[in-house]
């Protein structure tokens, strides 16, 4: 049987550029060889192109093909590993969709809603999702610290509303400390959010299609060891991920059904990993990501290691998933 050539799609615009092209490598290393034929593709601002044995072979962006020793090859698949822009944002898939090339993450608008907080918080509401108080600021928009205050109160998180793996977001304890807690959050982003301080335990509910149906993962909680979640929490080791999770079988399958419920109202596809905090012992939605870290450390491959689905499985399942 031929085998199908797969496009691991790395890299991205954004500052997690260097977080994807390690997930990307890892895909690559797990991936089996003897059923597929990968190819590392780096997307970048500056150029788009394949890395294979030391070289760079130019993509050709009318059909997302490249030429290896005078031989046109085509993909049969993107591996969508991208996370932030182009990738976790929806670019990347409307432009596949327009060369008709499949791609293991979800399709453009839903990658775009969940990659926008606000309004992926503002569409899950009416379907009962409970969430933090919240305000939403556009840059240029005047600043009223009062009326922010008496929305979310004191502590509060602001946040750059389209920026993954925790860049721009600032814990703010007084009203003196809100103002460059925004313009931090606009260095990131032109749209921030600002919510209310939620006291409880934190968790991640992994969620992905496997073997033709919708399964949540064993839950992760999160222990920070800084004042919240956040880059060196999540990728230099200041945290403690306990998965799986010690809450209660209560707590667990209360969490697990609303992150499928998540997943199954936005119409996601492959995986997604959804942040909540269980406040007064209600799980209160924070975010989602449609394509998470995939180091081996990584939340969602500790879940999936956790259900006992290992990484060769868990890529070739998505893969799999998405091919047809």
């Amino acid at each position: 049987m031929k085998k199908k050539r797969i496009a691991i799609a790395m890299g991205g615009y954004s500052n997690e550029y260097e977080i994807s092209i390690k997930s990307g490598n890892l895909v690559y290393e797990y991936l089996d060889k003897e059923k597929y034929e990968p190819y590392k593709v780096h997307i970048l601002e500056n150029e788009w192109f394949v890395a294979h044995q030391d070289q760079k072979y130019p993509i050709q962006k009318q059909d997302f093909s490249f030429v290896l020793d005078g031989k046109k090859i085509n993909f049969d698949l993107v591996f969508n590993i991208i996370h932030g822009t182009p990738g976790e944002d929806g670019l990347l898939a409307a432009y596949l969709e327009t060369v008709k090339l499949k791609q293991t993450s979800c399709d453009f608008y839903q990658s775009a809603l969940t990659f926008n907080k606000r309004d992926c918080i503002s569409v899950l509401k009416p379907y009962g999702i409970k969430t933090a108080e919240n305000y939403f600021l556009n840059l240029g928009d005047e600043i009223n610290e009062e009326e922010i205050i008496a929305k979310v109160g004191l502590p509060c998180f602001v946040k750059a509303n389209k920026a993954g793996s925790s860049f721009g977001i600032s814990k703010v304890y007084q009203k003196d400390e809100l103002k460059k807690a925004i313009d931090f959050s606009f260095k990131e982003d032109d749209e921030v959010i600002i919510e209310s301080f939620l006291d409880g335990t934190e968790v991640s509910v992994g969620v992905i299609e496997y073997k033709g149906e919708i399964k949540a993962l064993p839950v992760t909680e999160i222990i920070s060891e800084n004042e919240f979640f956040d880059y060196k929490a999540k990728y230099l080791g200041e945290s403690q991920e306990i998965t799986p999770a010690t809450i209660s079988t209560e707590m667990t399958e209360k969490v697990q059904a609303i992150a499928v419920k998540i997943f199954k109202t936005l119409k996601l596809k492959g995986w997604s990993r959804s942040e909540f905090i269980f406040h007064q012992n209600e799980p209160h939605f924070l975010e989602i990501n449609t394509i998470p870290g995939m180091s081996e450390a990584s939340i969602l491959p500790q879940q999936a290691k956790a259900a006992g689905i290992s990484l060769k499985e868990l890529f070739e399942n998505t893969i799999e998933a998405a091919l047809r």
